[in-house]
């Protein structure tokens, strides 16, 4: 595209110097000339069309000076259109006025043209930049915005409602939040009824952050859940799982799981972790007892692994607490970790709270605790309560 250059002077004998002296880059179609005669008649040309350079304009002009099209110029916001202003060489409480209210540059009559296609080159130079910048925002902006639309999705694929089970809520009390460090998350809950009396529930962390990770969680969920509402076990749920998701992970990434299965008669648990943090249980007396630590690795890593699964007995009263290594692992502006042991306090602050409260209590303590500081990890919770 040529750029586009108006001339605004009332000397008609401007425009032949400017056509003749230029006549080859007009001719290889580099550099368009147009022409006014006067600021207003700029001033309609420039309304007309948008889509000018660069404008060398007279300071002296009848109708409208140049100085007043400058004002109405900067008006218009557009930081990639430049102005080269003319006048008098004894002008310059003018030239000077019209570089202090923006002008990109000026030249002095007579003009001297060979200095004047110098000018001319620095302004496409900014003009090109400013207009790679405007393109690089647009396109941010555009990715912003898909990343607000990828949030949205990816929290309405999260079960949101609760009690999810009201027809069971006078046996079990389920919970669950997850915020994510940026748009869009690696860690992910889920829960579903198996059968009458069995409900699958799994909380999860993927490696990596930013859409990566929410991509691979969003197949890791998915593959998860549609192995495990079947009824299999969790130790053949998540081996099966492994498999597929091993042969389909792409830069080494992996998802450490922690998935059970919850009797709702009699409040066994079988569940197998796949690398995850150890859950812990609250006692109706209010202490807290973590889990064993996880001798399975995570899922995704390492293909034809067969995963292995244990048992627990939840009683009337305790609830188990699941979470992901955003909320211990959460950084203050020191750089201290909020770890297990203000976990523990927190939770047996709140032993004998509902779900909901419990991760309310944790997530205000871990926002008190890293107040100033950038959230570094998606922090998500999940409680399962017998009542």
């Amino acid at each position: 595209m040529p750029v586009k250059i108006l001339s605004v002077d009332d000397e008609n004998d401007l425009e032949l110097l400017l056509t003749q002296y230029f006549r080859r880059k007009i001719r290889k179609g580099e550099y368009e000339f147009s022409f006014a005669h006067n600021g207003l008649e700029a001033l309609t040309m420039l309304l007309k069309n948008k889509d000018y350079d660069i404008i060398l304009s007279d300071i002296n002009m009848p109708e409208m000076d140049g100085l007043t099209l400058l004002t109405k110029i900067n008006e218009m916001q557009n930081p990639a259109l430049k102005c080269i202003m003319v006048s008098a060489y004894g002008d310059m409480g003018n030239i000077r006025q019209a570089m202090n209210n923006g002008a990109f540059d000026f030249a002095t009559k007579p003009i001297d043209l060979d200095d004047l296609s110098v000018t001319i080159e620095k302004a496409i130079e900014q003009i090109q930049y400013i207009k790679t910048m405007q393109q690089e925002h647009t396109q941010l902006e555009s990715l912003k915005g898909d990343l607000a639309i990828a949030r949205e999705i990816q929290l309405a694929i999260l079960p949101r409602i609760f009690p999810p089970f009201p027809e069971n809520a006078d046996k079990l009390d389920i919970a669950a939040s997850m915020t994510a460090a940026k748009d869009v998350g690696g860690d992910f809950y889920d829960f579903f009824r198996i059968d009458d009396k069995k409900i699958g529930f799994l909380i999860a962390d993927v490696s990596g952050k930013g859409v990566p990770a929410a991509i691979f969680m969003a197949v890791s969920r998915t593959l998860i859940r549609a192995t495990g509402i079947r009824g299999v076990s969790p130790a053949e749920c998540i081996t099966y799982s492994n498999n597929l998701l091993s042969e389909e992970s792409t830069n080494c990434m992996f998802v450490t799981v922690f998935y059970g299965i919850y009797d709702l008669e009699t409040g066994e648990i079988v569940y197998c972790n796949a690398g995850h943090n150890p859950p812990y249980i609250l006692h109706k007396n209010g202490t807290t007892e973590a889990l064993p630590m996880s001798q399975d690795p995570m899922a995704g890593a390492i293909g034809d692994m067969q995963f292995h699964e244990e048992h627990i007995q939840l009683e009337k009263g305790e609830t188990l607490v699941l979470f992901t290594d955003g909320v211990t692992e959460a950084m203050n502006v020191n750089n201290e970790e909020f770890g297990d042991d203000r976990l523990i306090q927190t939770l047996q602050e709140v032993s004998l709270h509902s779900g909901q409260e419990i991760i309310e209590a944790v997530k205000a303590d871990v926002a008190a605790f890293t107040e100033g500081a950038e959230q570094s990890d998606d922090i998500t919770m999940l409680t399962l309560k017998r009542l």
